[in-house]
């Protein structure tokens, strides 16, 4: 079996982009990647493109030797966008050697641990506030709209939900837009101390007393800012308080003074990344990006999380591609805490992978067993959605 062909596609997914990789052989054989790049999804697309000629010709059952050529060729540029490409390549020739010996993924890696997956509802809120027409969805207008949403996620099943900061109203206001935070000095003002208090105590009372809520507060907040933050979820029943920060000594100190659980590493690349992290006993959950580290380094880093006594989580906010492949990991590791998907979306996500809705059970999902991934991306609805290049960066508003 031999590569003949690799075609990118960049998808537009209403506010930020969706990449994918389709890896082509000479046995008729597509596999499916996706790649984790919302601000400069073409720079991810080029990198795939500048591979291409080590790659067209080679036997794409050999992944591993195929993953470390590319890793040695990019080693002066390390995470970013060229791990990311690397990533992208990595999971369609896992879904391609799948497929070629009609198993799923996760038999590669000894097979299935669990039959189903616990979900958290992701970005509970936050979209809804943001897109709310384009999704069809009530907007996040009152603290009372968090409420009937919170009845809305126990109703339709889950257990679990994460949100971000956002003031509700017309606008909304929140990081990196309005004035709600996301400032350059990191800092929480007393008023956005009572905005988060609100904000999670309108949830607490629509989900009730046996839920657990997590709130997501990226890169927005220094040391000070974040443990006030926790000072306040403390009052309520936490997932998480998840804080990215490239510093795991600083982040340690958050964590040492917080009483709930401190979640991070979504934007960490590789073991060398993550094992300062778990050395310094930065985190209680560690959060794994697939599309970025590749399926088997993932796996790595689950395992090397274990032997730390860590618990990890997949980062999926992707599409329903990635979906499958995060479950995937978590049929294969031990230590999941549970894992992320986004409920609320664009009106075609459903159509990139074949119309058909995932089956949620429960705020569960059936860990899948068809060859691959089990699933498959519809080029041609990729096609009909393409994310307009010059567009910037995925979030942002166009400047016209």
């Amino acid at each position: 079996m031999k590569i003949t062909e690799i075609e990118t596609f960049v998808v537009d997914a209403g506010w930020r982009p969706w990449q994918f990789v389709a890896i082509r052989t000479d046995e008729g054989i597509t596999g499916y990647g996706e790649i984790s790049e919302p601000r400069n999804p073409y720079g991810a697309i080029g990198a795939i493109d500048d591979f291409k000629p080590v790659l067209i010709g080679r036997d794409p059952r050999e992944v591993e030797a195929i993953y470390w050529l590319l890793y040695r060729l990019g080693r002066q540029s390390p995470g970013g966008l060229l791990a990311k490409a690397i990533a992208g390549i990595e999971l369609a020739l896992w879904d391609i050697k799948g497929k070629a010996l009609d198993v799923p993924v996760y038999e590669f890696f000894g097979g299935k641990i669990r039959e189903r997956q616990r979900l958290y509802w992701s970005h509970c809120g936050t979209y809804r506030a943001r897109h709310h027409e384009l999704m069809g969805t009530p907007p996040i207008d009152s603290y009372d709209a968090y409420t009937a949403l919170g009845e809305e996620v126990v109703e339709r099943g889950f257990t679990a939900l994460k949100t971000n900061f956002v003031i509700p109203g017309t606008p909304p206001q929140g990081y990196g837009f309005g004035n709600g935070g996301g400032d350059p000095d990191q800092i929480v003002p007393v008023e956005i101390l009572r905005a988060f208090d609100k904000q999670l105590a309108a949830f607490s009372k629509g989900v009730g007393p046996d839920f657990e809520i997590a709130i997501d507060l990226n890169f927005n907040y220094k040391g000070e800012a974040a443990n006030k933050i926790c000072k306040i979820a403390e009052q309520y029943r936490m997932l998480w308080v998840e804080i990215d920060m490239y510093e795991p000594d600083a982040l340690r100190r958050i964590k040492d003074k917080a009483t709930v659980p401190i979640c991070s590493g979504e934007c960490l690349y590789g073991l060398r990344d993550y094992r300062r992290y778990f050395e310094a006993r930065s985190m209680d959950v560690a959060m794994i990006d697939i599309p970025w580290n590749g399926f088997a380094r993932s796996r790595d880093i689950a395992l090397v999380a274990e032997s730390y006594e860590i618990n990890v989580a997949p980062h999926n906010y992707y599409s329903h591609l990635s979906t499958h492949i995060a479950l995937h990991l978590c049929a294969c590791v031990p230590n999941i805490r549970i894992m992320e998907v986004d409920i609320d979306d664009v009106p075609w996500k459903d159509d990139l992978t074949g119309g058909t809705p995932l089956n949620y059970e429960n705020g569960t999902l059936a860990i899948p067993e068809g060859p691959g991934w089990g699933i498959n991306l519809d080029e041609d609805v990729a096609r009909k959605h393409v994310w307009e290049r010059g567009r910037g960066p995925g979030y942002l508003p166009v400047k016209r």
